[in-house]
């Protein structure tokens, strides 16, 4: 008999609120298209670390039917959890235990760094993957783009809450994010007022400001972005503006993570990922010191980045997910390959994979946001697409 097709499916990078509606459409559609469906555990890694032979690594691997992802549409995360592997740039402390020290060598690219492609294309090829549907960011789907180099069929899911994916205007998780800050600085401003303080809220952004901006769009509150390096000494004028001029006294700024005053720096912590990220000293804290020692006035920093990834996604989040999978079972009927669904001028399309050698999409500082009042731009937005931008 000849077997059944398959559909591999993974998740990669940091979770989001949705993606557990991504598994779900695929795995209900797929039978109505005659492939049943191999969920990948750990993103990338289950395709460097598995172990192959007759039966599935339970490790690494699940068959996804109707009965085990029935209810996981109602929980954030992912089912099939996720890491931040890149199987291009292994270090020797992360290879697999399985792999011989004569095949490793054979795969050595620059000092303690190995490219295990070849290993992932094996394992495809053992699972009898006839199609590949990675969902992640940038870092995950650019080497979504090396695979589809290498012949393997494959549609990608563009998921990250900072909404900065290449040639898409939406990112699975990003509304999610927004509602969730909206909802958590709104219970804040109580306290804020209550002591008569300055509130900095530290968001998701490290290249985009899309979180900060759309979350100070209904929040009516200042917002800081990495595309705009802005005045230290200007900003603390507005925010002391805004706290005698509120009759509760108190006052509120939206940071990115990534967003800088002129002329500040922050020091990089934490260990270099396989992507060549690290993390950035905390500029929520960094900046709740510096309005305080330029104004003298009490201050109070809060994290809210992991809240935000927690817990079911929104409606539009849903929504946009399972719109998402639909679409990509769409393209694997069609026999289409090598292309990321995607929303452009607010209409859903499919566009190629991520160029992993530009950079993430930004936000267009002069259509978007006033730099001098650190608000978003409210005006003029006729004609344009629900999400502000026409363009990706």
């Amino acid at each position: 008999m000849a077997r059944a097709r398959r559909i591999g499916i993974l998740t990669g990078g940091g979770d989001v609120p949705g993606l557990n509606s991504v598994i779900k459409s695929v795995v209900y559609g797929a039978g109505n298209l005659g492939f049943e469906v191999v969920g990948i555990r750990r993103g990338w890694e289950g395709l460097t670390h598995m172990r192959t032979g007759p039966e599935l690594d339970p490790s690494y691997t699940i068959r996804l039917d109707r009965i085990n992802t029935r209810t996981i549409d109602r929980t954030g995360g992912t089912m099939l959890h996720t890491s931040r592997t890149n199987p291009r740039k292994m270090r020797a402390s992360a290879l697999p235990p399985t792999l011989s020290a004569e095949r490793a060598a054979s795969m050595l690219v620059s000092d303690g760094v190995y490219d295990l492609t070849p290993v992932v294309l094996e394992n495809l090829e053992a699972l009898g993957i006839d199609y590949l549907v990675p969902i992640g960011g940038d870092d995950t789907l650019s080497f979504a783009r090396t695979l589809d180099a290498n012949g393997v069929k494959l549609i990608a899911i563009p998921k990250t809450m900072d909404n900065d994916v290449q040639g898409t205007e939406y990112c699975i998780g990003f509304s999610t994010a927004v509602s969730r800050a909206t909802e958590l600085i709104g219970r804040q401003r109580s306290t804020l007022g209550s002591h008569e303080r300055i509130g900095v809220f530290r968001i998701f952004g490290r290249d985009a400001g899309f979180t900060a901006l759309y979350t100070a769009y209904v929040a009516s509150a200042r917002c800081l972005i990495p595309e705009a390096p802005f005045d230290l000494d200007h900003l603390v004028e507005i925010l002391i503006d805004d706290k005698k001029s509120n009759p509760s006294r108190y006052a509120v700024v939206i940071v990115a993570e990534g967003a800088m005053w002129r002329g500040g720096v922050l020091r990089d912590v934490g260990e270099t990922d396989m992507f060549g990220h690290r993390h950035k000293e905390n500029v929520g804290e960094a900046l709740a010191e510096q309005i305080k020692r330029l104004s003298g006035e009490d201050t109070v920093a809060s994290e809210l980045t992991y809240d935000l990834r927690s817990g079911e996604p929104d409606m539009l989040d849903k929504m946009v997910a399972i719109t998402y999978a639909n679409i990509a079972l769409d393209l694997i009927r069609d026999g289409v390959k090598g292309r990321m669904t995607a929303v452009l001028e607010g209409r859903y399309a499919h566009v190629p994979l991520p160029d992993p050698a530009l950079p993430p999409r930004t936000v267009d500082v002069a259509t978007m946001y006033n730099e001098d009042r650190f608000r978003p731009q409210y005006s003029d937005r006729l004609g344009l697409p629900l999400l502000l931008r026409s363009d990706a």
